[in-house]
């Protein structure tokens, strides 16, 4: 069976990306780095990572370096991460947001790169597909308020406190 990686389209500071998401995810890690050639045509690219293969928590992705003016990403594709505790969800949406990222709405956040990311507790599931109708109606409301999701506050709105 073919493996599928995503390959995800940056430009000169891709080796930065690389270290960015692999310090951020545990079980990650660079796994191959390709050059531009030193005797490349355009010498502002000389020598720069070309492509740098990673594994981020064990899923494999690539980074292409395509220099700049390339095109920019799109909420079209995104990544969810999936978090138990609201310190998970905090640590990643306080990555993404930082340096140039954007917060979104309903937990999407986008980073420094243009990549959108929705980062989102493991019991969202319950709250917004539980038993009690008008519980999950209210977390929906809630949920649609926020940016950063805060699972307390999600709670309290599907238990109608």
């Amino acid at each position: 069976m073919p493996r599928i990686t995503p390959t995800l389209w940056f430009g000169r500071d891709i080796e930065t990306a690389a270290d960015f998401y692999v310090g951020l995810f545990p079980a990650s890690r660079v796994t191959d780095v390709s050059r531009y050639p030193e005797d490349f045509p355009d010498q502002a690219m000389a020598g720069q990572a070309l492509v740098v293969d990673l594994e981020l928590d064990g899923q494999p992705y690539r980074l292409l370096n395509g220099g700049d003016g390339g095109p920019r990403p799109t909420e079209a594709t995104s990544f969810s991460i999936s978090v138990e505790t609201q310190d998970e969800l905090d640590h990643y949406w306080d990555a993404f947001a930082a340096d140039g990222g954007q917060e979104g709405r309903c937990g999407w956040v986008t980073d420094r790169w243009g990549f959108s990311w929705q980062v989102v507790p493991t019991v969202m599931d319950r709250y917004l597909g539980g038993p009690d109708p008008e519980g999950a109606a209210r977390a929906m409301a809630a949920m649609m308020g926020m940016n950063r999701l805060v699972i307390a506050d999600l709670a309290a709105a599907y238990e109608g406190d």
